[in-house]
């Protein structure tokens, strides 16, 4: 019994199609409006503006001082914006999905959103090279093209997708409407707390936001692929099904004589045929000694069987195939002048005296 995902899709029911999201004239803009706050938050940090300033208030506030008691709760609760605690848990939920509702679109639709994450946020991050609070050399500045890594917040955009992609798939509207809020409450909570940590700027968490939040509204352009992939997967899975068929042996039922392996076979041919020509080599001596053949047909099969007749005069076997007599008698040459054992003694003379 198979126990893959593939044999649970087999025996479940077909589920109620699911309607696969479009870019409509409504996500279209807000995709459009979005995208121009990512680039205005990236040219504002640029040119080290009035964001730029707000960024080094909050950082020299120190809130992680100001509320201390709520620190040990935001070590832990930052963890649902770090990618692999996260990646996990919903590939989980997704998987289920993914069981139920006979198709992989919940995993591929994770997977292509990850994906287009660490491509487009690590590209910016590398590319500007911001330093973090915690490293900063000047106050005032931007702390950009020094090597640094945190500009935009991954952990932000990370929660902003992973968790966004839930109500991405929801099923019905109001599971939707749900998550959505659900989604927006973990990923502003999130970015904060990483604020408060210091180990963001206030303009990383919120060009964060909107670099998660592009890759959900941009994801109906990537339905086209993933439902080429999901139909690629599943022809592999059933040419390899194919494949293993073909190679079973055939059942052999109760009682049929079982196919004996080439070796053995091959063996007994071999038997046969030497027990043939041995049987051949002993017909041809008899009949070279004078005997003569008869060719009786057997009662059961109807096969001919050599029945060969006693010859006139029995040859003499040769000296290797006599079998070895052991003499009776003692094999010693006789005396002349002693007596046999068990025999009458011959009178002796007596001498005179």
């Amino acid at each position: 019994m198979r126990t893959d995902i593939f044999a649970r899709l087999d025996r479940e029911p077909e589920p109620p199609k699911i309607e696969t999201p479009r870019m409509s004239r409504h996500r279209i803009a807000l995709f459009g409006g979005t995208l121009a706050f990512y680039l205005a938050i990236v040219i504002a940090v640029l040119m080290s503006s009035w964001l730029v300033a707000l960024d080094w208030k909050v950082m020299l506030f120190r809130p992680y001082q100001q509320w201390p008691g709520i620190h040990a709760f935001l070590d832990y609760y930052v963890v649902l914006g770090q990618r692999g605690p996260t990646a996990v848990m919903v590939a989980c939920w997704l998987g289920w999905r993914s069981w139920r509702q006979h198709t992989l679109r919940p995993l591929l639709t994770l997977g292509a959103s990850l994906l287009l994450l660490n491509v487009t946020v690590g590209a910016v991050k590398i590319g500007l090279g911001r330093l973090g609070p915690h490293y900063a050399t000047q106050i005032g500045s931007a702390e950009l093209f020094a090597g640094g890594d945190i500009f935009p917040s991954g952990h932000t955009a990370n929660a902003v997708v992973t968790w966004g992609i839930l109500a991405y798939l929801a099923a019905t509207p109001r599971a939707r409407r749900y998550l959505s809020a659900m989604s927006a409450l973990v990923s502003l909570g999130v970015g904060l707390t990483t604020v408060y940590l210091g180990t963001h700027w206030l303009s990383d968490v919120v060009l964060g936001w909107a670099a998660g939040l592009l890759i959900l509204l941009g994801l109906p352009w990537v339905e086209p692929l993933i439902t080429r992939a999901e139909n690629w997967i599943f022809a592999a899975r059933e040419w390899l099904s194919a494949r293993g068929r073909t190679s079973v042996p055939a059942p052999v039922t109760a009682g049929a004589p079982r196919p004996a392996p080439a070796g053995l076979q091959a063996t007994g041919e071999s038997a046969r045929s030497t027990a043939r020509e041995a049987s051949g080599t002993a017909s041809s001596a008899t009949s070279g000694v004078g005997g003569h053949q008869t060719t009786v047909v057997a009662a059961n099969g109807g096969r001919p069987r050599a029945h060969t007749a006693p010859p006139a005069h029995p040859a003499h076997p040769a000296r290797s195939e006599r079998s070895p007599v052991t003499p009776a008698g003692s094999r010693r040459p006789p005396h002349a002048d002693r007596a046999p054992r068990g025999g009458a003694s011959p009178a002796r003379p007596v001498a005179g005296g």
